[in-house]
């Protein structure tokens, strides 16, 4: 399936939603599932999209529009193919402070055609206004991504004012500095670290039978 994931990411890099279209119709005949999609072809190529980001050899407005087409790819997926956790934990995801959502996106639509609602609290956060919102919204589990260990390191005092506020709400959180620094996510209090999407996955179905 290397030569669907080659083409898929060319026709991202091209901003040509069209051809994106197509591959993922030319997939679906084979008769694999759009768990298989996302997995042999969305996640591998938009992970290779943001090393190239990271190398200087991609633009960030390109890494900003693979991101984009593969979010409607994944509701247009979800819209023909309907299906849903059962007595789910209410999720939020969010990236703290950066712009870069890329790790974002690539965690949202990988939960969401597993069958999650998600609810996506976009990038550029401040702690104040995310505290806010997952105080409004009652979260069991707050996904955090961060591109910049400045960043990061606001997920300490995050959680310490969420504590304050009486939530017990379950952070995990994922991006460049916890990978770095595989032990950074307890030095943030943090809940989890995930490195990809399907640790996210894991994480997020062991914290879900814990609460019931």
């Amino acid at each position: 399936m290397e030569k669907f994931c080659g083409r898929f990411m060319e026709a991202l890099l091209h901003i040509d939603r069209i051809k994106a279209k197509e591959i993922l119709a030319e997939f679906r005949s084979t008769g694999k599932s759009i768990y298989d999609f996302f997995d042999e072809v969305v996640a591998p190529a938009l992970e290779i999209i943001g090393e190239g980001w990271e190398e200087g050899s991609i633009t960030l407005s390109q890494v900003y529009m693979s991101g984009k087409i593969c979010e409607e790819l994944t509701d247009l997926l979800l819209a023909d193919y309907e299906t849903q956790v059962p007595n789910q934990a209410k999720i939020a995801i969010a990236t703290l402070i950066d712009h870069h959502a890329l790790g974002k996106r690539i965690i949202l639509s990988f939960l969401r055609a597993r069958g999650y609602k998600i609810l996506d609290y976009g990038y550029g956060l401040g702690v104040d206004e995310l505290v806010d919102l997952v105080l409004k919204d009652r979260l069991d589990i707050l996904l955090i991504s961060t591109l910049m260990l400045p960043s990061a390191l606001k997920i300490k005092p995050l959680i310490e004012k969420l504590r304050a506020k009486g939530t017990d709400v379950m952070v995990i959180v994922g991006g460049a500095p916890f990978v770095l620094d595989e032990q950074l996510w307890q030095e943030v209090d943090a809940y989890a670290m995930g490195k990809n999407p399907y640790d996210a996955l894991e994480l997020i179905e062991g914290m879900s039978v814990n609460r019931c």
